[in-house]
């Protein structure tokens, strides 16, 4: 029997800082991608909601179901939330800010439960297990005495706590949202090795690994020199549970002089652009940006953290990492995650001729693209 594939796009692409902004987007892109993509069924989403739009769902009479109709009646299916970017992920400048408030601020696990509660409200009956994907626990310079000296300890303990909260929503609700950890290069967890570090360290208990687990983003796996079947396995192995898999893709080059020149017009004010350049020796150098790793101008074999179309394998003299999405999923075959999330998120700060004029068509062609890619795995597809 084939293992089944939940396949959603993100909707942190969008703006969203407000509920009403957000709807407006679903109803100018999803429901356009919808027609595109897969005009006899729903679509379904990783939805992205920033903390002010979730309260303002939470707070509003009958917010949670009425969205739910909304959704529902422009055939969009919430399949997973992702829960990394608390704010506004468009502002001119987001750089390190997308990692607080970090989990040892209070206010990340409280926004967590808040999504939690409404992931619960809006996946489709019968649905067991819905992931949310969040943060690995922060940015590891905020964790040092020279940043704001934040507690490693006071996060796990929050993680503890949201994992109990979770255990009480499924056994009033019966289904299981699991909160999953999404590796990132510079971030206190951006290995396997680290997260399996953590788990067996922090996280014994049934109940505990029952709500936590791991979100495999290709792209940053990609970044650090992992392989993606290895990272898989490592998981399976120590009993940690992959909620969900995003599909993405990084920018890669060999180093020569015309690359660099033309990795360099990716260097934008928005987002961090976390970079790794393999030496000869084996070893791999990290840069906190891209505009660090072009002043030091290293040799060997870069890449960099930049969410790029999942199904370009080039771009001008540039690599990508889009080669690595089939092994990947091929490896997530074997332990079968729920949901597959095509997280493209970096569209509006591509380098203008690189833009796609109609958003919806390009998101389209990825989940054509990954569509494709996982049948070629083994799956059987939905959405």
């Amino acid at each position: 029997m084939k293992p089944r594939a939940a396949l959603a796009y993100c909707t942190n692409v969008h703006p969203g800082d407000t509920l009403a902004r957000t709807k407006a987007m679903l109803e100018q892109h999803a429901t356009r991608v919808r027609e595109l993509a897969c005009p006899n069924t729903m679509l379904g989403l990783g939805l992205w909601l920033s903390a002010q739009s979730a309260r303002e769902l939470l707070t509003e009479t009958d917010g949670i179901a009425r969205f739910r109709d909304w959704l529902e009646s422009r055939n969009l299916a919430v399949r997973t939330i992702n829960g990394f970017p608390y704010g506004d992920f468009h502002g001119e400048t987001v750089k390190t800010r997308v990692y607080h408030p970090h989990w040892a601020d209070p206010n990340r696990s409280l926004y967590t439960l808040d999504l939690a509660k409404i992931l619960v409200a809006l996946v489709e009956p019968g649905t067991p297990t819905a992931s949310i994907s969040t943060l690995p626990i922060g940015w590891r310079a905020d964790f040092t005495d020279e940043g704001c000296g934040a507690s490693a300890g006071l996060a796990t303990s929050q993680l503890e706590w949201i994992a109990s909260k979770l255990a009480q929503l499924e056994d009033t609700t019966g289904v299981r949202i699991t909160v999953d950890l999404e590796p990132e290069p510079g971030c206190m967890l951006d290995r396997a090795e680290h997260v399996v570090a953590l788990f067996d360290q922090c996280f014994s208990s049934d109940e505990t690994r029952a709500h936590l687990g791991v979100c495999h983003d290709i792209c940053h796996s990609a970044v650090m020199f992992e392989e993606q079947d290895e990272a898989l396995a490592l998981y399976a192995r120590h009993g940690i549970r992959v909620g969900k898999v995003q599909v993405s893709s990084a920018l890669a080059c060999h180093g020569a002089p015309k690359e660099i020149a033309e990795l360099a017009q990716f260097a934008e004010a928005r987002y961090l652009h976390q970079t790794c350049v393999l030496e000869g020796s084996g070893r791999a150098r990290f840069f906190s940006d891209l505009d660090l790793a072009l002043d030091a101008m290293l040799d060997g074999f870069w890449r960099t953290h930049f969410h790029v179309p999942v199904y370009l394998e080039s771009i001008g003299r540039l690599g990508t990492t889009s080669k690595e999405i089939p092994s990947a999923l091929l490896a997530a075959s074997h332990i079968d995650p729920p949901c597959f999330e095509v997280e493209t998120y970096a569209w509006s700060v591509l380098p203008p001729h690189l833009r796609e004029r109609d958003l919806a068509a390009g998101i389209a062609k990825e989940l054509q693209f990954t569509r494709d890619a996982l049948i070629a795995a083994g799956f059987e597809v939905d959405g």
